[in-house]
Order: C-alpha cells, then structure tokens, then sequence
C-alpha cells in the first residue's frame, strides 16, 4: 500500500513539474483553445442582452463572438453586476467588460488597458407622453431614476451635480429595466439614461417620449485588466478583421438605432 501511494505522489508531483496544472483565471488555455469570458450588463439592450430564444445576443455580444470565431476562442459569456463591474474583473469572472461601458479616465488612471473608443454616447431623458416634461429645466422638484455604476450617475454627480441639485429625488437602480419599470409605474417622474437604450426601449414600449439634449457626451470601450494588453490587442486586431471584411458592417445593420454612432464605421 505505501508503494502504491509513493507512485501516485511521484506521478503528481511529476504532473506538477511538467506545468500541466495551471493558475486562477477566467481566461483558461489549453492544446485546443483558449476560453474568453465575456463580461455583459445583461439588460442593456441593443447592445447587450438576453434575446426572446433565452440567449444572450446585440450588437456588442455578436460582435466579441464573430471575434472570438476569428481567433480560434471559445465564447462565454458572463453576466455582471454592473454597479461591481471592475470588481468582478480583477476577481477573472470575466476577462473583459465589453457591454456599451463608458470610457472614464478613473479607469485609465486606476491601471486598466481599455480599447479604442468604439461608439459615441450622450444622455437623455426619458419620460411618459403627457408628462408635462419638455426638457431638463421641468426636471425640477421631480423624481428621476438612474442605472447605478453608470456614466449616467457619475454626470449627475459631477458635471450636472447642479442639475441633479434641482430634482426633488435622485432614485438609483440596479439596472435600467427596473428605472423603466419605475418609470412606467409612476414611482419617479423620468430616466436619466444612455440615448441607444432610451431609444431601444422606446422602439418597443409606446406611451414614452425622449427628451434629446446632447447630455455628457462619452465614447464606449472595452476594459481588460491592467496585465492583459495582449489580450487586448488580440481582440482589437480580430474586430479589425471584422471592419475589413465587413462582418462589422453585417452585424451593425441588425442594430440601425447605434449604426450612425459606430466609429469603426465611419474611418
């Protein structure tokens, strides 16, 4: 019995010493392929978000597939917390944060690589028909919902802290689904929201108007952690493939309310 335990131990640690076990990570490498998980706001529709067959699919989700295609990867997708977004990536839930995510310089100067910027944003104001809402300056006294983690609750708080000083309640929601349910309901008065979302929501609920003031203009990115600039300019490079042979342009079709804002689109 010794015996046989002596050669187990000497197998394993032979196993050990050949590297075939490997470290923590999300990202997981083996003779056949690489894993790439995907990290989504999975109620940010169109460019994130779960279809009516159950799966997850938009623009930003068809596009890291086709990319992942392109080099050889497996394709998983996971699902964030968005307000614990970075937190879930340092921890390699997920390899990346790819879901219509705003490039902010506290990312930049807290060490993450973040892509070229890919679309243009702005905020507006989504409100009920018949609100009596017209523009941000009725906004005053009112309740207004915004996505926690959001560049949407980062403006409010920064740049139109002095218009955020004028409602009479900033309500925060984990997700923009429930500020539309809230909204839809009565329990606050407007969304503060991304305009591709409002727009998206829109095409699909009547009884909703959008309140376009060209609000805290951004550009979205895809953020990776601080030590996987490879793994960034891989993609990068894939989705440039993509841009070439015009697959980009195929997928982006599916989604004309974001088209018109896809930088990659207009070079």
């Amino acid at each position: 019995m010794k015996k046989k335990v002596l050669v187990l131990f000497m197998a394993f640690a032979m196993i050990l010493t050949m590297g075939l076990f490997t470290g923590c990570g999300k990202t997981e490498t083996s003779d056949e392929a690489t894993t790439f998980t995907m990290g989504i706001d999975a109620e940010y529709p169109p460019f994130s978000y779960i279809g009516d067959d159950g799966e997850y699919t938009g623009f930003d989700v068809e596009i890291c597939k086709a990319a992942c295609e392109k080099l050889g990867w497996n394709f998983e997708v996971f699902g964030v917390n968005w307000d614990e977004k970075l937190v879930q990536l340092d921890a390699d839930e997920c390899d990346c944060v790819w879901s219509g995510m705003t490039i902010l310089d506290s990312m930049k100067e807290a060490g993450y690589v973040i892509s070229e910027p890919y679309y243009d944003n702005t905020q507006v104001i989504l409100v009920k028909d018949g609100s009596g809402i017209a523009s941000s300056a009725d906004l005053a006294g009112k309740t207004v919902a915004v996505q926690l983690g959001t560049s949407g609750e980062a403006l409010l708080q920064d740049d139109l802290a002095d218009l955020a000083g004028t409602f009479g309640e900033l309500v925060t929601c984990d997700s923009f689904l429930k500020c539309f349910t809230e909204l839809d309901s009565g329990a606050v008065d407007a969304v503060f929201v991304d305009a591709p979302v409002a727009d998206s929501y829109v095409a699909e609920n009547e009884g909703f108007k959008i309140i376009d003031e060209g609000l805290g203009a951004e550009q979205y990115g895809i953020a990776f952690r601080a030590d996987d600039q490879e793994m960034c300019d891989k993609i990068e490079a894939a989705v440039a493939e993509l841009v070439e042979d015009g697959t980009y342009a195929e997928i982006a079709a599916k989604y004309p309310d974001i088209e018109n804002n896809l930088l990659f689109l207009q070079k």
